[in-house]
């Protein structure tokens, strides 16, 4: 017993004499240097915004249109960046322009029952836009499931276009009675036409527009007809380039495949089979998807990255649907909504359940994440569109929040938390 109790008091005094001469405490982030921020050396702040500030008042409301005074942006479906000058914001009709409301309380659901609580958000965009059922009894639905046209709702000023200080510049109401429920829109950074792509999962189709939007040049698939074969699509969702004009649709909602085109419009090939997985066990084996919702290319290897929504994973593949290799984006609440690879051929992803952007390598190396809820400026509810312009602004759209939303870089920020451009012409294109 003596014999222990000496050797603990041999290691205690040893200890102390180790920690009074040779313990150095590394610093806490914020004290000797800063690790992590997003801007090195600053001291103080939460980074709520990662790398970015956000721009006040953009785009500008769109009740300062005339005849809209009563109303405001409904669900935002997506934005694209063409130029920091022209942004081309996409959405599901308007919804009226209402205040918050003071707080009621609701009895009915139990004691001391309030809405809207605090600051919360109050208004879900996307189930007060339209459309309603994408069927009824058969026939396609006329969305007035949804509410009164004219008063719940107003289909119009599905795409507007913004300049750099948000000025609305444009509206092409001349195609609202085309759409249904617009997906996503876009331009290939490799089309010298700059045709305008518009995917609208509802009505089966992709619109080609011109650049102006005066012609619609060119329809993919059969307006409200759905299969799974070369000419059809079933509820299609993002599009993705390869620099040689080679693109991939991700084909969806229901279909569960990659559709490959040439530059030229024509259908190539498509992969994918639907999965067996649920939302407690989903699917594991490779090719099978559950809700294909996003799709990203890497211009230089061209390899294909596949959002599985459901089975919240990424896939990746060669351009002609070979496996190569997947990642899980990690358990509920995660539910990434799309896919961008960046200029530096990272893949960026859009996290609807945590409402963080979330940076992985092309082995799907976690990098970075930020990002915070909220219907607040600079707050993320419901992100479904992202886009960056050349002067490395950053654009989302929200189908919760009802909006697009613009950041820009903060001053001195580490490159490697910014979201860049991909070139036009990237190095190894073919």
């Amino acid at each position: 017993m003596r014999m222990r109790i000496s050797m603990i008091a041999a290691v205690t005094v040893a200890l102390a004499v180790g920690i009074a001469v040779g313990y150095h405490p590394t610093p806490l982030q914020g004290q000797a240097r800063s690790t992590f921020a997003a801007v090195p050396g600053e001291k103080g702040g939460q980074d709520p915004f990662g790398a970015y500030d956000i721009v006040a008042n953009w785009p500008k409301p769109i009740s300062s249109l005339p005849g809209l005074a009563n109303w405001t942006w409904g669900a935002g479906e997506f934005v694209f960046a063409e130029t920091p000058n022209r942004v081309y914001i996409l959405q599901r009709g308007l919804l009226p322009n209402i205040q918050r409301p003071k707080a009621i309380k609701l009895p009915q659901l139990g004691p001391n029952i309030e809405f809207p609580i605090g600051r919360l958000p109050w208004r879900d965009a996307t189930s007060a836009s339209p459309p309603g059922a994408l069927e009824v009894n058969g026939k396609v639905g006329d969305d007035s499931d949804v509410g009164v046209a004219g008063t719940d709702f107003l289909w119009s000023h599905i795409i507007t276009i913004a300049d750099a200080e948000g000025n609305i510049t444009e509206s092409w109401t001349q195609w609202d009675k085309m759409f249904r429920r617009p997906h996503a829109i876009y331009i290939s950074p490799y089309d010298p036409q700059k045709r305008v792509f518009v995917v609208d999962d509802y009505r089966h189709a992709v619109f080609i527009f011109s650049h102006d939007g005066k012609q619609l040049l060119k329809t993919l698939g059969e307006p409200n007809v759905h299969a799974s074969d070369p000419k059809h699509f079933y509820r299609p969702t993002f599009i993705a380039w390869d620099p040689d004009g080679t693109y991939f649709i991700a084909d969806g909602y229901a279909n569960t495949r990659v559709v490959k085109y040439d530059k030229n419009d024509n259908y190539v090939m498509a992969w994918g089979e639907k999965g067996e997985g649920t939302a407690q066990k989903p699917e594991t084996r490779p090719g099978y998807f559950n809700s294909v919702h996003g799709i990203a290319v890497d211009p230089v290897a061209h390899e294909v990255f596949v959002n599985d929504r459901n089975n919240r994973r990424i896939q990746v593949f060669d351009e002609n649907g070979k496996f190569l290799r997947m990642w899980s984006i990690g358990n509920p609440p995660s539910d990434v909504h799309l896919l961008i690879m960046d200029g530096s051929r990272m893949i960026w992803g859009a996290d609807r359940g945590t409402s963080k952007m979330v940076k992985w390598d092309r082995e799907g190396n976690l990098q970075y994440t930020w990002g915070t809820w909220g219907d607040f400026p600079g707050g993320m509810w419901g992100v479904h569109g992202m886009s960056i312009d050349s002067d490395g602004n950053f654009y989302t759209a929200e189908v919760d929040s009802g909006r697009a939303q613009k950041y820009k870089p903060r001053a001195g920020a580490r490159p490697e938390y910014l979201l860049t451009k991909l070139p036009a012409t990237p190095n190894g294109t073919r």
